[in-house]
């Protein structure tokens, strides 16, 4: 059903971003709702296809990345978060930021019912308002995690006048959280997550601000979720934030129809995991963004080999690596030969988590593999690193879905607990409770029906809401 409303949408350029904010925009078309994504040109071809029947719907806007002065300049090509260090975001940051006067120039041109806006363009918001365009926050992240950040105390004023003041104020829920909650920061990842959210980098606005910036200016927020995951954190953020917050539902991608990949390794793969036992292989897989070092890597290995059971690792060859066979320790693909399988770079994720081999994953806690996960009723093995990462792991161990694997003081982890944790998970007589858990959470986490009703609530309120309904 075709409707009159028009939404524009501008997430920022790191792929755990993107993706959400496609996914999203893929639903709205489904809806009906006229989508412009905006982008830069080495991104949008990265995107997954748009269906044919949707291609008149969404329009992918490309605007090239501005150039940087030669000491902040990004390699050619680099316009996301996955193609540069760690180091170098901060330039992607200054660039990201200047696409500000094309998208004035496009909303202007365009006149769209509303914006829909990450975190970090909060250039967005003086656009928005000029224009009388109503703005919504579309948060990639849960609900936990938002609420755990979103309240403006804690994101504004200096130093000792601001909520939180220091790292440590991290590792304990917030004041804010009127109800028991284990959602906090691990001391080991506290100093770094304050100071990339709090401290200025070379843009001079911190995360912090700019998150601030746009939830102030925003009618809604957005969120990919459901109640029955996390009510709690939803109804505190209404109340914090005084706006109506939407849980959308889950997004969830398309069910693959069988393997659609036509890659002879692939192939080979799959057919390893035809043979394997119902529900007895861990899916071991970090993502892109995630880089491991090579004790790390070796850590992970010699987990999987002593834990003795079946797994399909997909890794990324790090960038340290001289070549693919130097970053795994020597003769373990020899003594896992048959039991497991390494398979180096991409990896059709949601294919090989619906295989009936799969029985559980071992990953980073990010929100949207977990959801990927979960739809599967898969057991969750959680080494979490960065962002919302450790929140979401201690939210799904409270709940009883996810074994976290056991670090030291200094964040470092070691084989032995890798393998205690996917025993655990898959095979122990003690896993059994969590094993129940995740089977019921998958009535959840993979109802489409039920996410669908989430969804057309949201749609029902852009329709009356929008920009178009308050102009002369």
């Amino acid at each position: 059903m075709a409707r009159n409303l028009h939404v524009v949408m501008v997430p920022w350029s790191a792929f755990g971003h993107l993706i959400p904010f496609f996914q999203l925009s893929l639903e709205l078309a489904k809806a009906g709702v006229k989508v412009s994504f905006i982008s830069t040109p080495a991104n949008i071809p990265r995107l997954p296809q748009v269906p044919s029947n949707l291609a008149t719907l969404i329009d992918l806007v490309a605007f090239p990345l501005p150039n940087l002065d030669n000491e902040q300049r990004l390699p050619e090509g680099a316009e996301a978060t996955v193609d540069i260090p760690f180091e170098k975001i901060k330039y992607l940051q200054i660039a990201y930021d200047l696409l500000q006067h094309p998208v004035k120039q496009f909303i202007l041109d365009q006149r769209p019912d509303w914006i829909f806006a990450d975190g970090l363009p909060y250039w967005v918001v003086e656009i928005a308002q000029e224009h009388q365009i109503p703005l919504i926050h579309f948060s990639v992240f849960s609900a936990s995690v938002f609420a755990f950040f979103g309240n403006a105390k804690s994101l504004t004023s200096d130093g000792q006048n601001r909520t939180r003041s220091s790292p440590e104020s991290l590792t304990s829920p917030p004041d804010w959280f009127d109800f028991s909650s284990s959602v906090a920061y691990p001391k080991f990842l506290a100093t770094g997550t304050y100071e990339g959210f709090y401290g200025q980098d070379a843009s001079g606005t911190s995360v912090a601000e700019r998150t601030a910036k746009i939830i102030e200016a925003s009618k809604a927020f957005a969120i990919r979720t459901c109640t029955e995951y996390e009510a709690q954190y939803l109804h505190n953020l209404e109340k914090t934030t005084g706006k109506p917050v939407f849980p959308i539902g889950l997004l969830l991608p398309e069910k693959p129809e069988g393997i659609r990949t036509t890659d002879k390794s692939w192939t080979e793969i799959f057919e390893w995991l035809d043979v394997q036992k119902p529900k007895s292989v861990v899916f071991v897989g970090f993502g892109s963004e995630c880089k491991l070092n090579k004790e790390q890597i070796c850590e992970i290995a010699y987990g999987l080999e002593l834990s003795g059971l079946p797994f399909l690792w997909a890794l990324r060859k790090p960038d340290w690596a001289l070549s693919e066979l130097d970053f795994l320790p020597s003769g373990f693909t020899e003594r896992t030969h048959g039991r497991g399988v390494v398979c180096i770079g991409w990896a059709p994720q949601l294919e090989i988590l619906g295989h009936p081999s799969i029985g559980g994953s071992l990953f980073h806690a990010g929100w949207g593999s977990i959801i990927e996960t979960l739809q599967f009723g898969h057991c969750l093995v959680l080494l979490p690193f960065v962002i919302d990462q450790p929140l979401n792991a201690r939210l799904l161990v409270e709940k009883g879905l996810a074994v976290e694997i056991e670090r030291s003081e200094d964040g470092s982890f070691n084989r032995d607990g890798i393998a205690k944790a996917l025993k655990l998970a898959m095979v122990s007589a003690e896993g059994e409770s969590l094993r129940i858990r995740v089977r019921e959470a998958a009535e959840v986490f993979g109802n489409r029906d039920l996410q669908n009703r989430y969804f057309n609530s949201f749609v029902e309120y852009l329709e009356e809401n929008g920009s178009a309904n308050h102009r002369p």
